[in-house]
């Protein structure tokens, strides 16, 4: 058994666990998710060592046939793509897991759907046959789906309903794509290496059509504009640790995919790449101008997501080395900023019951540790120098440039409306004199400490040592961008 087939199988195994235990053992069902949290995380970091930057092509590689007759089979793999999503995906939902004590009952269902929430979100991104992408694709829907519809907040199952409906609507046209291209190619194989050479020798008409059914469908997930409707009303009533894997994965998988099937059809996104940067600059202002009008810190960040997920697809239309690093950039920093706000809004809503930014003031008396922590990651979310957030956004505003010009510009807007609505947060949540009711809100204590500083880490990290993400995915970007000619 190859080690990516035991990263994928850990937190399965972990969850069998817990389906095993009695239902009033609370403590001891969330040491069990913590300690597979844990190890998950673990094994995804030790791929480190054996993983090499210089290299573009797939690594850690395992197949085995499934059903010959259909062109199925296991197999997985990872690149330079995929790698910084992996140990994204595993950073998070050990975070999301380690925010998860005040959950309500039944705790042992809960900690279940975390753990296959990460299982399938793992096997996305490992996976190298088109048809078990889009099992484990699928497979996130269920979990997520009763994660939002039990624990979430009051109007949960309409938001659980919208999430289902918007998402199941994107995989049909998913699903046809791959079911016309596997029509279509000679070899009738589902293999994401089968698929990259046939695909490419298509009409591009037929690339044209084949690709605007894989843009609606990794479009709702990621999302862009104007088929992002599910995502507000999805983060304002998921669980906070819900929402974190939300906005620090779920939407990663959307841009990952769409990554994917660039390469496959190289003619379809040349003759789009006008499309696709009008689509970015759109999602990136429309979003930032939503999340300006919040008052509700929740679907303020939910917004912002609109956002910042445009500047990954301005990444991926510029379809060069500076435009495709930043792009990649971008969704780890997007992770990390997003996953550390959801964490904390959704700490301090526990506390005082409210997420209206207009009923706190001076929080940096009362709570210094959440204060900080906050401020760095609204500065995050505004691309200040020292932190990941410049790096992604410099990157592709770099990539952006190159292609179009100075109609990269309208990227600069975006980033100054961003800028705005973190800054006027800020000010509103530390500022001004201390509200009675505010007065005794307890500051964050040690375990969610660990949890926040985790992911502030991070932040600071990669902005201080860039290099340490931008040498895995350098091999894989410079690849990608050579098929393109740029």
């Amino acid at each position: 058994m190859g080690i990516l087939t035991a990263l994928l199988l850990v937190p399965l195994f972990g969850a069998a666990l817990i389906w095993a235990m009695p239902s009033d053992s609370a403590r001891m069902i969330r040491g069990i998710a913590l300690v597979t949290g844990l190890l998950t995380l673990a094994t995804a970091w030790s791929l480190l060592w054996g993983f090499d930057p210089g290299v573009a092509g797939i690594q850690f590689a395992e197949a085995h046939r499934w059903n010959p007759r259909m062109g199925t089979s296991f197999t997985l793999g990872i690149d330079g793509f995929s790698l910084p999503m992996v140990l994204l995906a595993t950073l998070l939902c050990f975070v999301a897991i380690l925010a998860s004590g005040s959950i309500g009952q039944p705790t042992r269902i809960y900690y279940l759907l975390l753990l296959v929430l990460e299982a399938a979100m793992l096997g996305v991104f490992t996976a190298q046959d088109w048809a078990l992408f889009y099992l484990f694709w699928e497979l996130t829907l269920i979990p997520l789906f009763f994660l939002i519809d039990r624990w979430g907040g009051a109007n949960r199952h309409g938001a659980a309903l919208n999430f289902f409906l918007y998402t199941m609507g994107g995989s049909v046209f998913l699903l046809i794509s791959l079911l016309i291209l596997f029509d279509i190619l000679p070899g009738h194989s589902f293999a994401m290496t089968d698929f990259m050479e046939g695909a490419a020798t298509l009409p591009e008409r037929t690339q044209l059509l084949i690709f605007l059914g894989f843009l609606i469908g990794f479009g709702v997930k990621m999302p862009i504009f104007p088929i992002h409707g599910w995502l507000p009303l999805a983060h304002v009533e998921a669980p906070s640790p819900v929402s974190i894997l939300l906005s620090g994965i779920l939407l990663k998988m959307g841009s990952y995919g769409l990554l994917r099937v660039s390469g496959m059809l190289p003619d379809a996104v040349m003759a789009l790449q006008g499309v696709l940067i009008a689509l970015a600059l759109i999602s990136l202002i429309y979003g930032g101008l939503l999340a300006w009008r919040q008052s509700d810190l929740k679907a303020m960040i939910a917004y912002s997501s609109v956002s910042h997920m445009g500047v990954v697809l301005v990444g991926i239309a510029a379809l060069n080395v500076a435009g495709l690093t930043g792009a990649v950039m971008q969704m780890v920093a997007h992770g990390l900023v997003a996953g550390a706000l959801f964490l904390l809004i959704g700490l301090m809503y526990e506390r005082t019951h409210t997420r209206d930014i207009n009923d706190y003031s001076s929080l940096v008396r009362v709570t210094p540790r959440f204060a900080v922590l906050t401020t760095l990651a609204f500065v995050a979310m505004v691309g200040l120098p020292g932190t990941v957030g410049f790096i992604a956004e410099l990157h592709a505003l770099i990539g952006g440039f190159e292609r179009w010009g100075w109609l990269t510009l309208l990227l600069g807007v975006g980033m100054m409306i961003s800028a705005a609505y973190a800054i006027r947060t800020v000010g509103r949540l530390f500022t001004g004199p201390v509200r009675a009711r505010m007065r005794n809100i307890p500051d964050l204590y040690r375990s969610e400490m660990v949890a926040a500083s985790v992911l502030t880490a991070g932040i600071v990290l990669l902005g201080l040592f860039p290099a340490l993400a931008l040498r895995l995915v350098a091999g894989s970007v410079t690849r990608f961008s050579a098929m393109f000619g740029v």
